[in-house]
């Protein structure tokens, strides 16, 4: 008959009806593996019971009916996946229609997993994490920590991690300031009207007995106040380094990190500069041009503001995460500069051209990077009709190869922005849910569920009322039934309701009829 060749399938309170030649279609599934003998097969209602979610259950049964496996956009990646491992599935069957909506969690599981290396919260830790960054858990479970220990994460907190508390704020506000202080000096120490004069007394030998002496300016030196302000700045350095690597959770990882090399190196500098300054000035005189050329390192001190700006880390990370199209822009304007730099060359002495500023394809490329860029200086124009065109075509060029990766740049930072603002938002402390509880196994026929030793009454065995209350429990819990008693009474409303419920879940209605002509011979007759 058709009817025992279907199957019906509840799924989070939601029936499904298929054949059982349909989930024979894959196999090696949960699905192709069903038998009567599993613990969520109901013998009252002929179905077996799968509390998991029934949108995606809905693509599932699709994918075997059809062979094609779609992505419902009203569930979230992750739960889709945990969703088809339960059934057996492999998450690269999804069709090419929804394989990109359906990878689109990965790529923000990708930006989360980004955002956690950046250390971008704002909220404190706790104090069992704060022991297990800097290594001992141990000695916090046990309740042993040491002065030091417990001196040594409240100081990196002050120094590192300006939202942990007002004197963390002080600090960085601190730092910052000297930060700028000394960029600002760093820069205006070259203004002409900022610089001293260097006068030498020159003497001049006019007769055999009659010399003069006159002053010569020979060079121009920051002034005075320059030095003792750099002196300040670097001393806040100086310390602020030192306790931040005294302090710090793992010594190794701090000498790598890339501000903390630009710090080191800039306030190393410093001190350099001062020390041939003072002990060497014959060595170095007249070249004092070259050793404030290699201060210009002090300007790198700028980035050590990515500590306390979360957008200037998002911003750096925006062009890592953007490599690959940075990397196709480099190319195709380096190509387009090659290109057009010998095509204006060429062009500019196809005619007669006295005035020709295109002597070589070299200063080609000059021209070539100032027009693809769009930047236009007028120093080198093209004369000739025919250089006039390459000018136009290597304009537009140039917008286009500029304009198209752009945008790719532009979402990734919006995405790591949008990222940071939710998470910012994101309450820290989640309620807890407890695991699930596995459902019990099925008990073999002639054994009670509470002793396990053989019942020989018709009240014990397994077709008597004992046996069959936890097999109707699926059926009548739903309406909130009473439950048979132990010795076999029942109500003619149970009656009633149990043969209803037979009636409308059983798929046959022979099957329906001979289930409930027995419920009715098991059931004593009710006294008038």
């Amino acid at each position: 008959m058709d009817s025992e060749n279907r199957v019906v399938l509840n799924v989070g309170g939601i029936r499904h009806e298929t054949y059982k030649a349909t989930l024979k279609k894959i196999p090696a599934t949960r699905l192709s593996r069903l038998t009567e003998a599993l613990a969520n097969y109901d013998p009252v209602l002929n179905e077996y019971f799968f509390d998991r979610h029934p949108g995606v259950f809905a693509q599932v049964l699709n994918y075997y009916r059809t062979g094609k496996l779609h992505y419902p956009t009203d569930v979230c990646g992750p739960l889709f996946e945990e969703e088809l491992e339960f059934w057996g599935l492999d998450s690269n069957q999804v069709e090419p229609c929804c394989w990109m909506t359906y990878t689109q969690h990965r790529d923000t599981q990708e930006t989360l997993t980004v955002l956690d290396r950046l250390d971008l919260d704002t909220e404190k830790p706790s104090d069992e994490e704060v022991a297990k960054k800097f290594g001992f858990e141990d000695d916090y479970r046990e309740g042993t920590l040491s002065p030091w220990q417990t001196v040594q994460p409240r100081i990196w907190s002050l120094f590192d991690e300006p939202y942990s508390s007002r004197a963390a704020k002080v600090i960085a506000i601190v730092s910052v300031f000297f930060i700028c202080v000394s960029i600002l000096s760093f820069c205006l120490k070259t203004h002409p009207d900022m610089r001293v004069p260097v006068i030498r007394n020159v003497t001049i030998q006019l007769t055999r007995n009659i010399k003069t002496w006159t002053l010569d300016k020979q060079s121009t030196e920051p002034h005075v106040a320059f030095f003792y302000v750099e002196c300040a700045c670097n001393a806040w350095f100086t310390f602020e380094i030192l306790i931040r690597f005294i302090v710090s959770p793992n010594k190794a990882d701090f000498c790598k990190t890339p501000v903390n090399i630009i710090d080191f190196v800039a306030t190393l500098s410093f001190y350099v500069d001062l020390l041939l300054k003072e002990c060497g000035p014959t060595v170095f005189d007249g070249k004092a041009d070259i050793l404030e050329f290699f201060s210009i390192i002090r300007i790198m001190r700028l980035f050590k503001l990515t500590r306390h700006s979360p957008g200037l880390k998002i911003l750096i990370h925006t062009f890592k995460a953007s490599g690959k199209e940075l990397s196709l822009l480099v190319f195709f304007l380096v190509l387009g500069i090659v290109v057009f730099a010998s095509l204006i060359y060429y062009a500019e002495r196809i005619q007669r051209n006295p005035k020709n500023d295109f002597t070589s394809i070299p200063e080609g490329l000059w021209w070539a990077v100032v027009t693809m860029t769009t930047i236009g200086y007028g120093d080198m124009t093209p004369k000739t009709y025919a250089g006039m065109v390459v000018g136009a075509l290597c304009a537009l060029a140039g917008v286009l190869t500029i304009a198209l990766p752009v945008p790719v740049i532009v979402n990734n930072f919006s995405r790591f922005y949008s990222h940071t603002q939710a998470r910012s938002k994101l309450p820290k402390k989640r309620r807890r849910v407890n695991p699930v509880e596995q459902p019990r196994p099925k008990q073999p026929p002639g054994k009670t569920p509470n002793t396990g030793g053989p019942q020989n009454g018709p009240s014990g065995g397994a077709g008597g009322p004992t046996g069959n209350t936890h097999r109707r429990m699926n059926a009548i819990k739903h309406q909130n039934l009473p439950l048979p008693n132990n010795n076999g009474t029942h109500s003619i409303a149970l009656v009633y309701r149990i043969l209803y419920a037979v009636l409308f879940n059983l798929p046959s209605r022979q099957m329906t009829l001979q289930m409930g002509s027995a419920i009715q011979m098991k059931v004593p007759q009710v006294p008038k």
